[in-house]
Protein backbone atom coordinates (compact mmCIF):
# COMPACT_ATOMS: atom_id res chain seq x y z
CA UNK A 1 0.00 0.00 0.00
CA UNK A 2 2.75 2.45 0.97
CA UNK A 3 4.58 1.58 -2.23
CA UNK A 4 1.46 2.33 -4.30
CA UNK A 5 0.98 5.64 -2.49
CA UNK A 6 4.60 6.59 -3.11
CA UNK A 7 4.31 5.66 -6.79
CA UNK A 8 1.12 7.74 -7.02
CA UNK A 9 2.74 10.73 -5.34
CA UNK A 10 5.76 10.41 -7.59
CA UNK A 11 3.53 10.39 -10.65
CA UNK A 12 1.62 13.44 -9.38
CA UNK A 13 4.82 15.35 -8.71
CA UNK A 14 6.10 14.40 -12.15
CA UNK A 15 2.89 15.66 -13.75
CA UNK A 16 3.07 18.92 -11.80
CA UNK A 17 6.68 19.38 -12.86
CA UNK A 18 5.76 18.76 -16.49
CA UNK A 19 2.87 21.23 -16.31
CA UNK A 20 5.17 23.82 -14.69
CA UNK A 21 7.80 23.38 -17.38
CA UNK A 22 5.20 23.65 -20.15
CA UNK A 23 3.68 26.75 -18.55
CA UNK A 24 7.13 28.31 -18.25
CA UNK A 25 7.95 27.55 -21.88
CA UNK A 26 4.60 28.78 -23.19
CA UNK A 27 4.70 32.07 -21.25
CA UNK A 28 8.18 33.27 -22.19
CA UNK A 29 8.39 36.98 -23.04
CA UNK A 30 8.39 37.98 -26.68
CA UNK A 31 12.04 38.06 -27.80
CA UNK A 32 13.75 40.88 -29.61
CA UNK A 33 13.66 40.76 -33.39
CA UNK A 34 16.66 39.11 -35.01
CA UNK A 35 19.45 41.62 -35.51
CA UNK A 36 17.91 44.27 -33.23
CA UNK A 37 20.62 46.66 -31.97
CA UNK A 38 19.28 46.32 -28.43
CA UNK A 39 20.23 42.65 -28.31
CA UNK A 40 23.90 43.49 -27.75
CA UNK A 41 22.93 45.59 -24.71
CA UNK A 42 20.80 42.81 -23.27
CA UNK A 43 23.58 40.22 -23.49
CA UNK A 44 26.15 39.70 -20.72
CA UNK A 45 29.42 41.57 -21.10
CA UNK A 46 32.93 40.13 -21.44
CA UNK A 47 33.47 39.26 -17.77
CA UNK A 48 32.27 36.37 -15.66
CA UNK A 49 30.40 37.56 -12.58
CA UNK A 50 30.80 36.61 -8.94
CA UNK A 51 28.85 37.74 -5.89
CA UNK A 52 29.95 37.81 -2.28
CA UNK A 53 28.44 39.07 0.97
CA UNK A 54 29.98 41.42 3.53
CA UNK A 55 28.60 43.02 6.68
CA UNK A 56 29.45 46.69 7.17
CA UNK A 57 28.77 48.36 10.53
CA UNK A 58 28.52 52.11 11.03
CA UNK A 59 29.50 52.63 14.65
CA UNK A 60 28.96 56.39 14.45
CA UNK A 61 25.16 56.30 14.04
CA UNK A 62 22.42 54.46 15.86
CA UNK A 63 19.35 52.56 14.74
CA UNK A 64 16.20 53.94 16.36
CA UNK A 65 13.79 51.79 18.34
CA UNK A 66 11.20 50.32 16.01
CA UNK A 67 7.96 48.75 17.22
CA UNK A 68 8.94 46.07 19.70
CA UNK A 69 12.58 46.20 18.62
CA UNK A 70 14.91 48.26 20.88
CA UNK A 71 17.28 50.90 19.62
CA UNK A 72 20.78 49.82 18.63
CA UNK A 73 24.03 51.78 19.06
CA UNK A 74 25.04 51.29 15.41
CA UNK A 75 23.65 50.77 11.92
CA UNK A 76 24.41 47.39 10.38
CA UNK A 77 24.36 46.62 6.65
CA UNK A 78 24.37 43.05 5.32
CA UNK A 79 25.72 43.77 1.84
CA UNK A 80 25.97 41.87 -1.43
CA UNK A 81 28.71 42.81 -3.90
CA UNK A 82 28.58 41.76 -7.56
CA UNK A 83 31.87 42.13 -9.41
CA UNK A 84 33.67 41.13 -12.62
CA UNK A 85 36.08 38.22 -12.37
CA UNK A 86 39.69 38.61 -13.56
CA UNK A 87 39.27 42.28 -14.39
CA UNK A 88 42.35 44.21 -13.30
CA UNK A 89 41.32 47.64 -14.48
CA UNK A 90 39.50 50.44 -12.70
CA UNK A 91 35.80 49.89 -12.13
CA UNK A 92 32.78 52.17 -11.86
CA UNK A 93 30.97 51.62 -8.57
CA UNK A 94 27.17 51.48 -8.41
CA UNK A 95 25.38 51.47 -5.05
CA UNK A 96 21.85 50.06 -5.30
CA UNK A 97 19.11 50.88 -2.79
CA UNK A 98 16.25 48.41 -2.32
CA UNK A 99 12.56 49.17 -2.05
CA UNK A 100 10.29 49.31 1.00
CA UNK A 101 9.53 45.84 2.44
CA UNK A 102 12.14 44.48 0.03
CA UNK A 103 15.72 43.17 0.15
CA UNK A 104 19.09 44.01 -1.36
CA UNK A 105 18.70 41.50 -4.20
CA UNK A 106 15.46 42.97 -5.53
CA UNK A 107 17.14 43.99 -8.80
CA UNK A 108 19.91 41.39 -8.95
CA UNK A 109 19.30 40.90 -12.68
CA UNK A 110 20.58 44.44 -13.29
CA UNK A 111 23.50 44.08 -10.88
CA UNK A 112 24.67 40.92 -12.66
CA UNK A 113 24.50 42.59 -16.09
CA UNK A 114 26.45 45.63 -14.92
CA UNK A 115 29.10 43.46 -13.25
CA UNK A 116 29.57 41.51 -16.49
CA UNK A 117 30.49 44.82 -18.12
CA UNK A 118 33.12 45.68 -15.52
CA UNK A 119 31.12 47.40 -12.80
CA UNK A 120 31.27 46.74 -9.08
CA UNK A 121 27.73 46.83 -7.67
CA UNK A 122 26.97 46.94 -3.94
CA UNK A 123 23.52 46.59 -2.37
CA UNK A 124 22.73 46.43 1.34
CA UNK A 125 19.70 45.73 3.48
CA UNK A 126 18.90 49.02 5.19
CA UNK A 127 18.41 48.83 8.96
CA UNK A 128 14.72 49.80 9.12
CA UNK A 129 13.13 49.53 5.66
CA UNK A 130 13.92 46.02 4.44
CA UNK A 131 11.40 43.20 4.58
CA UNK A 132 13.42 41.51 7.34
CA UNK A 133 13.44 44.53 9.67
CA UNK A 134 12.97 43.70 13.34
CA UNK A 135 9.73 45.34 14.44
CA UNK A 136 8.54 45.71 10.84
CA UNK A 137 9.68 47.99 7.98
CA UNK A 138 9.44 51.70 8.77
CA UNK A 139 9.52 54.17 5.88
CA UNK A 140 10.17 57.07 8.24
CA UNK A 141 13.81 55.95 8.37
CA UNK A 142 14.20 57.18 4.79
CA UNK A 143 15.75 60.39 6.11
CA UNK A 144 18.75 58.35 7.30
CA UNK A 145 19.31 56.39 4.10
CA UNK A 146 21.27 58.99 2.08
CA UNK A 147 23.93 58.88 4.82
CA UNK A 148 23.73 55.08 4.60
CA UNK A 149 24.54 55.36 0.89
CA UNK A 150 27.60 57.49 1.68
CA UNK A 151 28.69 54.97 4.31
CA UNK A 152 28.37 52.13 1.81
CA UNK A 153 30.47 54.03 -0.73
CA UNK A 154 33.13 54.58 1.93
CA UNK A 155 32.97 50.92 2.96
CA UNK A 156 33.49 49.56 -0.55
CA UNK A 157 36.27 52.05 -1.24
CA UNK A 158 37.91 50.95 2.02
CA UNK A 159 38.05 47.26 1.14
CA UNK A 160 41.60 45.94 0.89
CA UNK A 161 43.61 42.75 1.04
CA UNK A 162 41.58 39.60 1.59
CA UNK A 163 38.46 41.65 2.35
CA UNK A 164 38.37 43.05 -1.19
CA UNK A 165 36.81 40.40 -3.45
CA UNK A 166 37.44 42.07 -6.81
CA UNK A 167 40.66 42.70 -8.70
CA UNK A 168 41.66 46.21 -9.70
CA UNK A 169 40.31 49.30 -8.00
CA UNK A 170 37.18 51.44 -7.93
CA UNK A 171 37.46 54.64 -9.94
CA UNK A 172 36.28 57.32 -7.51
CA UNK A 173 35.36 59.63 -10.41
CA UNK A 174 32.84 57.03 -11.65
CA UNK A 175 30.47 56.46 -8.74
CA UNK A 176 26.79 55.99 -9.57
CA UNK A 177 23.61 55.19 -7.71
CA UNK A 178 20.46 53.29 -8.58
CA UNK A 179 17.42 52.48 -6.49
CA UNK A 180 14.01 50.87 -6.72
CA UNK A 181 10.84 52.39 -5.23
CA UNK A 182 11.79 53.78 -1.78
CA UNK A 183 15.35 53.07 -2.89
CA UNK A 184 14.65 55.30 -5.88
CA UNK A 185 13.93 58.30 -3.70
CA UNK A 186 16.92 57.34 -1.54
CA UNK A 187 19.02 57.64 -4.69
CA UNK A 188 17.43 60.97 -5.56
CA UNK A 189 18.08 62.36 -2.08
CA UNK A 190 21.70 61.19 -2.09
CA UNK A 191 22.14 62.90 -5.46
CA UNK A 192 20.36 66.24 -4.92
CA UNK A 193 19.30 66.98 -1.32
CA UNK A 194 20.98 70.25 -0.22
CA UNK A 195 22.25 68.70 3.04
CA UNK A 196 22.04 64.92 2.55
CA UNK A 197 23.58 64.53 -0.91
CA UNK A 198 26.95 62.93 -1.61
CA UNK A 199 29.00 65.07 -3.98
CA UNK A 200 30.86 62.00 -5.27
CA UNK A 201 27.76 60.82 -7.16
CA UNK A 202 28.36 61.19 -10.89
CA UNK A 203 25.18 59.55 -12.29
CA UNK A 204 21.94 58.27 -10.81
CA UNK A 205 18.97 56.08 -11.77
CA UNK A 206 15.62 55.96 -9.97
CA UNK A 207 13.40 52.99 -10.82
CA UNK A 208 9.76 53.71 -9.94
CA UNK A 209 10.92 56.07 -7.20
CA UNK A 210 8.61 58.64 -5.57
CA UNK A 211 9.33 62.25 -6.54
CA UNK A 212 5.99 63.96 -5.90
CA UNK A 213 6.68 66.83 -3.52
CA UNK A 214 10.21 67.43 -4.85
CA UNK A 215 9.84 70.60 -6.93
CA UNK A 216 12.28 72.07 -9.44
CA UNK A 217 14.27 73.96 -6.79
CA UNK A 218 15.17 70.66 -5.12
CA UNK A 219 17.16 69.49 -8.16
CA UNK A 220 19.23 72.65 -8.57
CA UNK A 221 22.14 71.42 -6.43
CA UNK A 222 23.63 69.20 -9.15
CA UNK A 223 23.87 68.70 -12.91
CA UNK A 224 24.80 65.01 -12.80
CA UNK A 225 23.02 62.84 -15.39
CA UNK A 226 19.79 61.43 -13.93
CA UNK A 227 17.40 58.81 -15.30
CA UNK A 228 13.92 57.82 -14.16
CA UNK A 229 12.46 54.48 -15.28
CA UNK A 230 8.79 53.92 -14.52
CA UNK A 231 5.74 51.97 -15.64
CA UNK A 232 2.55 53.66 -16.77
CA UNK A 233 0.41 51.10 -14.89
CA UNK A 234 2.18 51.47 -11.54
CA UNK A 235 -0.42 51.28 -8.76
CA UNK A 236 1.95 52.27 -5.96
CA UNK A 237 3.78 55.26 -7.43
CA UNK A 238 1.59 57.18 -9.87
CA UNK A 239 3.38 57.61 -13.20
CA UNK A 240 2.06 61.05 -14.12
CA UNK A 241 2.86 62.73 -10.81
CA UNK A 242 6.20 61.04 -10.12
CA UNK A 243 7.81 60.14 -13.44
CA UNK A 244 6.27 62.10 -16.31
CA UNK A 245 7.29 65.38 -14.66
CA UNK A 246 11.01 64.54 -14.53
CA UNK A 247 12.24 65.95 -17.89
CA UNK A 248 10.60 69.32 -17.17
CA UNK A 249 11.73 69.42 -13.55
CA UNK A 250 15.27 67.99 -13.55
CA UNK A 251 18.17 69.39 -15.55
CA UNK A 252 20.18 66.80 -17.47
CA UNK A 253 17.54 64.12 -17.00
CA UNK A 254 15.96 61.39 -19.09
CA UNK A 255 12.78 59.41 -18.63
CA UNK A 256 12.21 55.88 -19.87
CA UNK A 257 8.51 55.07 -19.63
CA UNK A 258 7.24 51.50 -19.97
CA UNK A 259 3.71 51.15 -21.32
CA UNK A 260 1.64 48.90 -18.99
CA UNK A 261 4.70 48.45 -16.77
CA UNK A 262 3.87 47.79 -13.12
CA UNK A 263 5.62 48.49 -9.83
CA UNK A 264 6.27 44.86 -8.98
CA UNK A 265 7.29 44.15 -12.56
CA UNK A 266 10.70 45.68 -11.83
CA UNK A 267 11.44 43.29 -8.97
CA UNK A 268 13.52 40.15 -9.51
CA UNK A 269 10.70 38.03 -8.09
CA UNK A 270 8.32 39.08 -10.88
CA UNK A 271 10.08 37.03 -13.54
CA UNK A 272 8.92 34.30 -13.82
CA UNK A 273 6.74 34.02 -10.70
CA UNK A 274 4.24 36.79 -11.53
CA UNK A 275 3.91 36.13 -15.26
CA UNK A 276 0.35 34.85 -15.12
CA UNK A 277 -1.13 37.64 -13.00
CA UNK A 278 -3.42 40.18 -14.67
CA UNK A 279 -1.82 42.94 -12.60
CA UNK A 280 0.61 42.08 -9.77
CA UNK A 281 0.62 45.37 -7.90
CA UNK A 282 -2.18 44.26 -5.60
CA UNK A 283 0.41 42.09 -3.87
CA UNK A 284 2.72 45.06 -3.45
CA UNK A 285 -0.09 47.26 -2.16
CA UNK A 286 -0.99 44.72 0.50
CA UNK A 287 2.61 44.52 1.73
CA UNK A 288 3.24 48.26 1.70
CA UNK A 289 -0.04 49.36 3.27
CA UNK A 290 0.28 46.77 6.03
CA UNK A 291 3.51 48.48 7.08
CA UNK A 292 2.86 52.10 6.12
CA UNK A 293 2.30 55.06 8.41
CA UNK A 294 -1.31 56.28 8.44
CA UNK A 295 -0.02 59.48 6.85
CA UNK A 296 1.68 57.91 3.84
CA UNK A 297 3.67 61.02 2.89
CA UNK A 298 5.06 61.58 6.40
CA UNK A 299 8.47 60.35 5.28
CA UNK A 300 8.53 63.12 2.63
CA UNK A 301 7.63 65.84 5.12
CA UNK A 302 10.52 64.78 7.36
CA UNK A 303 13.05 65.53 4.61
CA UNK A 304 12.76 69.30 4.55
CA UNK A 305 10.55 72.20 3.56
CA UNK A 306 9.93 74.67 0.78
CA UNK A 307 13.37 76.22 1.23
CA UNK A 308 14.81 72.83 0.28
CA UNK A 309 12.47 72.43 -2.68
CA UNK A 310 10.24 69.94 -0.82
CA UNK A 311 6.55 70.87 -1.10
CA UNK A 312 4.09 67.99 -0.44
CA UNK A 313 0.91 68.24 -2.51
CA UNK A 314 -2.32 66.85 -1.05
CA UNK A 315 -3.76 66.49 -4.56
CA UNK A 316 -1.25 63.82 -5.55
CA UNK A 317 -2.74 60.30 -5.52
CA UNK A 318 -1.77 58.34 -2.44
CA UNK A 319 0.06 55.02 -2.63
CA UNK A 320 -2.34 52.41 -4.05
CA UNK A 321 -5.23 54.90 -4.18
CA UNK A 322 -6.21 53.48 -7.58
CA UNK A 323 -5.53 50.13 -9.23
CA UNK A 324 -5.06 50.27 -13.03
CA UNK A 325 -7.40 47.87 -14.82
CA UNK A 326 -5.15 47.24 -17.83
CA UNK A 327 -3.41 43.91 -18.35
CA UNK A 328 0.15 44.25 -17.10
CA UNK A 329 3.05 44.03 -19.50
CA UNK A 330 4.90 40.72 -19.30
CA UNK A 331 7.47 41.20 -16.50
CA UNK A 332 10.13 39.65 -18.72
CA UNK A 333 9.64 42.41 -21.30
CA UNK A 334 9.60 45.04 -18.56
CA UNK A 335 12.88 43.76 -17.19
CA UNK A 336 14.44 43.57 -20.66
CA UNK A 337 13.75 47.28 -21.08
CA UNK A 338 15.08 48.00 -17.60
CA UNK A 339 18.35 46.11 -18.10
CA UNK A 340 19.05 47.74 -21.45
CA UNK A 341 18.14 51.24 -20.24
CA UNK A 342 20.26 51.12 -17.09
CA UNK A 343 23.31 49.63 -18.79
CA UNK A 344 23.21 52.07 -21.72
CA UNK A 345 22.62 55.03 -19.39
CA UNK A 346 25.60 54.28 -17.16
CA UNK A 347 27.78 53.43 -20.15
CA UNK A 348 26.86 56.77 -21.76
CA UNK A 349 28.42 58.48 -18.75
CA UNK A 350 31.08 56.11 -17.41
CA UNK A 351 32.63 54.14 -20.28
CA UNK A 352 36.22 55.21 -20.91
CA UNK A 353 35.85 54.84 -24.70
CA UNK A 354 34.22 57.93 -26.31
CA UNK A 355 32.79 55.86 -29.16
CA UNK A 356 31.17 53.45 -26.70
CA UNK A 357 29.67 56.37 -24.77
CA UNK A 358 28.16 57.80 -27.93
CA UNK A 359 26.83 54.38 -28.95
CA UNK A 360 25.28 53.97 -25.51
CA UNK A 361 23.53 57.33 -25.73
CA UNK A 362 22.19 56.42 -29.18
CA UNK A 363 20.96 53.07 -27.87
CA UNK A 364 19.17 54.72 -24.98
CA UNK A 365 17.62 57.58 -26.93
CA UNK A 366 16.80 55.81 -30.22
CA UNK A 367 17.21 52.03 -30.49
CA UNK A 368 15.54 51.12 -27.19
CA UNK A 369 12.08 52.37 -28.16
CA UNK A 370 12.49 51.16 -31.75
CA UNK A 371 13.30 47.60 -30.71
CA UNK A 372 10.91 47.46 -27.75
CA UNK A 373 7.87 49.60 -28.61
CA UNK A 374 6.55 49.40 -25.04
CA UNK A 375 9.42 51.74 -24.12
CA UNK A 376 9.40 55.49 -24.62
CA UNK A 377 12.22 58.00 -24.21
CA UNK A 378 12.11 61.68 -23.34
CA UNK A 379 14.68 64.09 -22.01
CA UNK A 380 15.15 67.53 -20.54
CA UNK A 381 16.00 70.23 -23.06
CA UNK A 382 19.73 70.24 -22.24
CA UNK A 383 20.30 66.54 -21.54
CA UNK A 384 22.41 65.61 -24.55
CA UNK A 385 24.60 68.68 -24.19
CA UNK A 386 25.34 68.00 -20.52
CA UNK A 387 25.89 64.27 -20.93
CA UNK A 388 28.21 64.92 -23.85
CA UNK A 389 30.23 67.29 -21.67
CA UNK A 390 31.03 64.21 -19.60
CA UNK A 391 32.41 62.40 -22.68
Amino acid sequence: MIRKIMIGLGGLLGLLLLVSLLTYALTMPEPLADGAPSEAWLSPGPFSVAMTDRVFVDEARETAANGDAPSLPNRTFPTSIWYPVDSMGSHPLIVHSHGFVSERGDMAYVAELLASHGYVVAAANYPLTSGSTAGGPNANDLVNQPADVSFLIDSVLGLSGGDKPFDGEVDTSRIGLMGYSLGGITTTLATYHPRLRDKRVAAAVSVAGPTAGLVRKFYETSDVPFMMIAGTADALIDFEFNAAIIPARVRNSVLVGIDRGTHLGFGSIAEPWLRLMHHPDGLGCAAVLANADAETDSFIRALGDEADGIVPDDNIPAVCETMPDVKALHPGRQQMITRIAILSFFESVFDENPARREAALSQLSNSLATDLPEASFSASANTNRLILQEL
